[in-house]
């Protein structure tokens, strides 16, 4: 990855300007692509499967009038008049006449009518037209709404308020406020500070904002031929900006320490992108796995906002890869900070000799009391943590709609005039295939409905028109996302099987509160095993990256702790409603249902991005101190060299999290507060007061792993350590000018025995010019041989041919070199009596030496005047390639 990484950024780097129009025309084409096919949000939760959504396809086939959507348009007379004054109902019905002439609308019935219920209050003030259209949520046009709506004035005319309420006038408009703005502003003050130049500090800011604009585009495509919810782009712009300023942050600063240490500005930019990148590109894939495992809970509208949020990501992830190159290909050495300036300070900073910065002095004193430091984060968190234990979830309702808007206004007036639950009634369908006396049969049914604990009312049962199926209106005595309603719909479930035995006929609970309540159930079950995956993953990531056992379990245990900060945060101000008046919460009630495994998932990848940033620094200090590296010695020398920046990554993640909380709906406000509290939490207490401690606490055992799990792990190589060895082992073999030559080379080998064994260090040089000859016992030479061909790449120390290195270009050196094994001619020659010579230039000549640039030959033990000849031979048929022979 890093080598890939290594040429994308030099090549990226050298066409800036190819790769910047390239970006931009993609933001203009995709936004112009999103907006001219005029999709539109739709906010849908069907949950297939479940017992109300089945009983939803159902009624669409056999009973399409009761299964299309439903709204609720409630007037209320001024104080003192009552609803059924003559003026006020002969507007009222000319309201309900006006509705039904909607095109789109299905029925309509009056608050007067005997199938309507208890449509007026009891005071006698309010009442409710009920409306059916002819399709779903997802199928009621805008027109259809807007003429719905645009009955009004004939209540308003008669002085009546109305208001328009139910899931189908529910918001699906997004936009960008400037509170949202704010945070991008506080992330540019970060940056500045961070870096010292308004230059560097605009740089991840720009790339973010075209990246999340190319996102947006894309989420505003698949409206045209998806379902999406006015929370998936709001998802997709809070994460897609927090991560795309951050995973540029990281690539910038790798770049600016290095230009500030001397390093030419092209090949920093490209080792900054192979280094730094293998981590962003790390861990915007654990971003993006955990996100795409929203998919595996089968559950459409959460898959949807998960892709999204996963697009935003990756679309982030590569402008950090190679839009930022593009735009350090302008700048070339205009970002090399000041001599003397603080950036320059800080990017040459050394452990000894060098004052102690902030974060250095933070660890130091992690370090002294590792286990207060441990006790404390555990305490703070496992206290924040409480609330999570009572969480509830459910779907918005118009409750926690702004005040004042037109749904709240509906919501608000059907609770006073009629109680809680008449915003959200339950429909219990009645099969009746199987019985004859069918009116009997529903009006029994109602009865035992009526007799049924936290039921206020049910209303007149009728059959369709083929008296194949029946409805059943029932209004809970409790709000819609209350945890009595939840009950009252497992008791009438309950009642299902002695109904059936009774009177032969089958029931099921739907509506939109049973769906939603489905889907609460759905998710709170998926919440554990998705939480176990999350964990599992992240144990198996940081065990390829760390190469230790410790560390993967200290992490992921870390960031249990801050999802459960997180998300008790989340239930304390949300549904305890502490602060509600602070934060302008104006429902509190249970938390989104979707909440909690979006919030597991995107703060799973932020988490595992600081893991690797700052334990990466550990452990390659660790690792490079060899068999007496201190291990304390290098969690403090790590977390140094990278707290400054997971410092400001947290900080700006924070800030735009935190942008999208003070106003607008609760549903993003909820994510947006739990992302917030759960960053500050495992940037600043997990990873940086934990993470130390408890390292320290292990010592030396933090590194551990068995060996044999140690051989069977691929290098996943996250800092760059196999790139800087190839980049040094082809420095060296350029400086070289010489045809072959090796240093300090170690050759790794197994016996016929099956026994490692070790050959070396073995040292030589081949100038140019000269036939090489590589002497000594028989084995030695043939691996040096081998190594030299591309062949045998288990090698350390350094070895060359042509310039070519072996040790990271051992597919190059095969390409070049053509290795012929003279052994067995000889062999063979010598058993038959044959001329040697003869059968030494017929083997040559079958090697087909027209392509390769050098003519590697083994020879077995023989005498200096047979070497000789064969030497010769070997030069005759080389015609003029450079040679090295091994005899």
């Amino acid at each position: 990855m890093a080598h890939l990484l290594y040429r994308l950024g030099r090549f990226v780097y050298r066409r800036p300007k190819r790769f910047l129009a390239a970006w931009f025309i993609a933001l203009v084409a995709v936004i112009a692509l999103g907006v001219g096919l005029g999709g539109k949000m739709q906010n849908s939760f069907a949950i297939p499967g479940t017992e109300s959504q089945r009983a939803i396809d159902h009624l669409a086939q056999v009973f399409p009038a009761a299964a299309g959507a439903s709204a609720q348009v409630v007037v209320q007379a001024p104080e003192g008049e009552t609803i059924s004054a003559a003026s006020n109902r002969q507007a009222i019905e000319s309201l309900a006449d006006a509705i039904g002439k909607v095109d789109g609308v299905e029925q309509v019935l009056s608050p007067f009518s005997e199938y309507a219920g208890k449509a007026i209050s009891d005071d006698g003030r309010a009442a409710y037209v009920q409306v059916q259209f002819d399709g779903p949520n997802t199928k009621v046009t805008t027109a259809t709404k807007d003429a719905v709506q645009a009955t009004a004035p004939i209540a308003r005319d008669a002085g009546l308020d109305i208001a328009y309420g139910g899931d189908v006038f529910q918001h699906t408009e997004f936009g960008v406020t400037w509170i949202e703005g704010l945070g991008v502003l506080f992330a540019a003050f970060v940056l500045i500070i961070t870096f010292g130049s308004l230059l560097a500090a605009g740089m991840p800011i720009l790339t973010a904002l075209i990246a999340v604009g190319i996102s947006m585009g894309l989420v505003l495509s698949a409206t045209a031929f998806a379902t999406v919810s006015s929370t998936t782009p709001m998802l997709a712009i809070m994460l897609g900006l927090a991560v795309g300023i951050d995973y540029s942050l990281f690539i910038l600063s790798r770049h600016r320490g290095q230009l500030a240490n001397g390093m030419d500005p092209e090949e920093s930019a490209a080792s900054s992108v192979a280094t730094a990148g293998t981590a962003v590109v790390f861990a915007g894939m654990t971003v993006i796995i955990a996100l795409l495992g929203l998919i595996i809970v089968g559950i459409p509208f959460l898959s949807t906002m998960g892709v999204a949020a996963a697009v935003a990501v990756a679309v982030a992830m590569a402008a950090a890869v190679t839009m930022l190159p593009a735009l350090l290909g302008l700048a070339k050495r205009r970002l090399i900070p000041k001599s003397g300036s603080r950036a320059a300070r800080r990017a040459r900073l050394t452990d000894e000799g060098s004052a102690p910065t902030l974060g250095r002095r933070w660890v130091n004193l992690v370090l002294r009391v590792p286990w207060l430091a441990t006790g404390a984060v555990v305490v703070v968190l496992g206290i924040a943590s409480v609330p999570f234990a009572s969480m509830q979830l459910s779907l918005p309702t118009a409750a926690s709609d702004p005040i004042g808007s037109d749904r709240q206004r509906a919501y608000e007036l059907i609770e006073e005039g009629f109680g809680a639950g008449t915003n959200g009634p339950l429909i219990v369908t009645v099969d009746l295939t199987q019985t004859t006396a069918i009116m009997e049969a529903l009006n029994g049914i109602a009865d035992d409905l009526r007799d049924v604990p936290g039921v206020a009312e049910v209303g007149k049962p009728f059959p369709n028109p083929t008296a194949d199926t029946g409805l059943v209106r029932v209004i809970p005595e409790t709000a819609p996302d209350s945890a009595q309603t939840r009950e009252l719909v497992e008791r009438i479930r309950a009642l299902a099987p002695q109904i059936a035995d009774e009177y032969d006929t089958p029931i099921a609970v739907t509506g939109y509160t049973a769906v939603a309540i489905d889907i609460s159930n759905r998710l709170g079950a998926a919440l554990i095993p998705f939480a176990a995956i999350v964990v599992g993953l992240s144990l198996i990531l940081l065990l390829l990256v760390f190469r230790s056992v410790f560390v993967p379990i200290k992490a992921a245990l870390g960031f249990l702790l801050s999802a459960g900060a997180a998300l008790g945060a989340s239930v304390a101000v949300f549904q305890w409603g502490w602060w509600s008046d602070l934060f302008a919460i104006e429902h509190a009630g249970p938390l989104l249902s979707f909440l909690p495994i979006l919030v597991l998932a995107i703060l799973f990848g932020l988490a595992m991005d600081y893991e690797v940033f700052l334990t990466s620094g550990m452990r390659e200090a660790f690792v490079h101190g060899g068999a007496n590296a201190d291990s304390r010695r290098a969690i403090a020398h790590g977390f140094q060299h990278a707290a400054r920046v997971v410092t400001a990554a947290a900080l700006i993640m924070f800030f735009v999290f935190f942008s999208f909380f003070p106003i607008g709906e609760n549903t993003i406000r909820g994510i947006a507060l739990a992302l917030s509290v759960g960053i500050l939490a495992d940037a600043f207490l997990v990873r940086m007061t934990l993470g130390p401690a408890l390292m320290r606490i292990a010592g030396r055992g933090a590194w551990w792993i068995p060996a044999w799990l140690d051989r069977i792990l691929p290098n996943v190589d996250i800092e760059g350590d196999a790139l800087r060895a190839s980049r040094d082992a082809h420095y060296w073999a350029g400086s070289e000018d010489a045809l072959a030559s090796a240093r300090d080379l170690v050759i790794r080998y197994r016996d016929a025995q099956g026994v490692r064994r070790e050959l070396g260090p073995v040292s030589f040089r081949i100038d140019h010019g000269t036939v090489g000859l590589i002497t000594g016992p028989s084995l030695q030479r043939r691996l040096v041989l081998l190594a030299l061909a591309g062949r045998f790449a288990r090698t350390e120390g350094d070895l060359q041919l042509l310039g070519i290195p072996a040790s990271s270009e051992a597919r190059a050196l095969a390409r070049n070199a053509r290795l012929v094994d003279l052994e067995t001619v000889l062999a063979r020659a010598d058993a038959r009596g044959a001329n040697r010579l003869e059968r030494v230039s017929a083997a040559l000549s079958r090697a087909q030496l027209g392509d390769a640039r050098a003519l590697l030959v083994a020879v077995p033990d023989t005498t200096p005047a047979d070497l000789d000849q064969i030497r010769r031979a070997v030069v005759v048929a080389a015609a003029g390639l450079p040679i090295v022979i091994a005899g």
